[in-house]
């Protein structure tokens, strides 16, 4: 008998890698706070001020949005409230939960039918229920090399899983990476989606710990402002996880007021850095050799639009990036150009003409100001939206190479139970029955086997299906509203701009 090469077995323990070590930052510069003021006072004989355009009636007041979402026993429809905030995320999370009525026979459908909508689910004895977590300040602990930066997470809740429903804890970064780890230990293999967590950045922590001049603290506090803010999005979407929210850990590391073991697995430089480092290869390398055959076309479809969409997102998100930077180059020429019509209005003899450069400066100065903002709103709305989601369409790819590895496991399985039974027929036709209990054991056993990974292939397949389905509600949604904010203050900033020189005609006409 030929013998047949097996696959490689897939480890289910090793820990998943969701962490990027690139050192490298991006370069462009944090936000700073729309300013809603007016910068001048119209003349009589400007036409009338143009008014704010809104893409969307409803975001100046809460916009409704029902969210369903689904478990693995039960399915809670979730009820979101969300604000139109600078970056476009909802601010207060809206939820459902303690649902009584049973789905055995909905999950039972997925699988024939692979895109099952939850939208026409009945739900009963629902109490409502909201989750409202903010990162509202940080602080340095320590001085040199071994400080640190501590972020106070505030949270507002009346979800039953928790103690109290008004809690406020510091943790630190490697914490938030912890937590990730946890999840991910505990729910990927099942085909659950882990929203990413931020990724390190050892430079910038590097310049934290060793800022000592007023440049680099100012550098420092735009790069802690960037995580602050990647974090708390970490964490709502965590909340909005019908399953994740309600995880122990993601309980006590919102509820607990201590500090919590340090989770020295995240360190690059640790033990268990090094091992997932090999673990991320040896992954990498099977994902490029190893080709699944794929039996059902919803899963290699969905696997093409993935790659498509990674492709396209970050695309866009390089194209952003840049019309940050030269919107800022264009915002720093203005400047430029306002101090030099100033100083030519100083040297000029004729006073309608001084006048009106130094009202002409005047309106660059405001016009740099506002293109500066217009760039802060291009980084913060869309940029910041199109990075989280590069992140996030990583996760989807994570939970299809689970399946992948259950898939070899199973086909693992099936081979040592081919060549097993072959050799219980091949004892029984020579007559050693002395040996044919013992292979009989076997062959039993790795039948069950079979039969478990048979099922847990199964599971994965299903439970994927509908963690996608969710995943492209909510990106669907949020991309709705995060570019009708974008255009309506990219809308705004243009207008001011406008009202900026028509307040400066009445001067250029004045030249006598």
């Amino acid at each position: 008998m030929t013998d047949e090469k097996l696959p490689p077995m897939m480890a289910t323990d090793d820990p998943v890698d969701d962490e990027d070590d690139d050192i490298f930052s991006s370069t462009i510069d944090d936000l700073s706070s729309l300013r809603n003021e007016e910068l001048f006072v119209p003349s009589p004989t400007v036409p009338p001020p143009l008014t704010n355009i809104s893409l969307n009636e409803e975001s100046s007041t809460l916009l409704e949005t029902d969210v369903p979402l689904i478990n693995d026993h039960k399915e809670v429809e979730q009820t979101t409230s969300k604000k139109v905030i600078s970056n476009g995320f909802e601010e207060e999370i809206n939820l459902k939960e303690n649902d009584t009525s049973s789905v055995s026979e909905k999950n039972n459908q997925v699988e024939d039918t692979p895109n099952v909508s939850t939208n026409d689910i009945n739900f009963e004895n629902i109490e409502n229920g909201f989750i409202k977590i903010s990162i509202s300040e940080t602080t340095k602990v320590g001085e040199g090399m071994s400080s640190y930066v501590a972020y106070r997470i505030v949270t507002r809740t009346n979800m039953t899983m928790f103690k109290t429903n008004n809690m406020a804890v510091l943790r630190r970064f490697s914490d938030f990476l912890g937590l990730h780890n946890k999840l991910s230990e505990k729910y990927l293999r099942n085909g659950r989606l882990i929203p990413p967590a931020p990724q390190k950045n050892m430079l910038g922590s590097t310049r934290i710990k060793i800022s000592g001049n007023q440049s680099d603290q100012a550098t420092s506090a735009e790069f802690i402002e960037k995580r602050r803010l990647a974090l708390e999005r970490f964490l709502k979407r965590i909340a909005l996880h019908p399953i994740l929210r309600n995880d122990k850990c993601f309980c006590d590391f919102l509820e607990q007021d201590c500090e919590l073991p340090k989770a020295t697995s995240t360190s690059a430089l640790s033990g268990a850095g090094v091992m997932r480092l090999f673990n991320k290869v040896g992954e990498t390398v099977n994902k490029i050799t190893y080709k699944m055959d794929e039996n059902e076309p919803w899963f290699e479809e969905k696997e093409v639009q993935i790659e498509n969409l990674d492709l396209q997102l970050r695309n866009l998100h390089g194209a952003v990036e840049s019309l940050v930077i030269n919107r800022k180059e264009l915002a720093h020429s203005s400047g430029s150009f306002a101090k030099s019509a100033a100083v030519l209005s100083n040297c000029e003899e004729h006073t309608g003409l001084s006048r009106a450069l130094s009202q002409l400066a005047d309106v660059f100065e405001k016009v740099e100001s506002v293109r500066t903002e217009q760039a802060n709103t291009d980084f913060s709305i869309f940029c910041e939206l199109l990075k989280d989601y590069i992140g996030l369409i990583g996760a989807v790819k994570n939970v299809f190479h689970e399946r992948v590895k259950v898939y070899q496991n199973m086909q693992h399985a099936q081979m040592i139970l081919t060549k097993k039974r072959e050799q219980k027929t091949k004892l029984e036709l020579t007559g050693r029955l002395d040996k044919v209990g013992s292979v009989t054991n076997e062959v039993s056993e790795w039948e069950a086997k079979l039969s478990r990974c048979q099922d847990e292939f199964e599971q994965i397949s299903k439970t994927i299906k509908v963690e996608f389905e969710q995943f492209e509600i909510n990106r669907i949604k949020e991309f709705k509203t995060v570019i009708s904010s974008y255009l309506e203050e990219m809308i705004n900033h243009q207008t001011l701009i406008i009202k900026h020189w028509q307040a400066f005609i009445p001067e250029a006409k004045a030249i006598a």
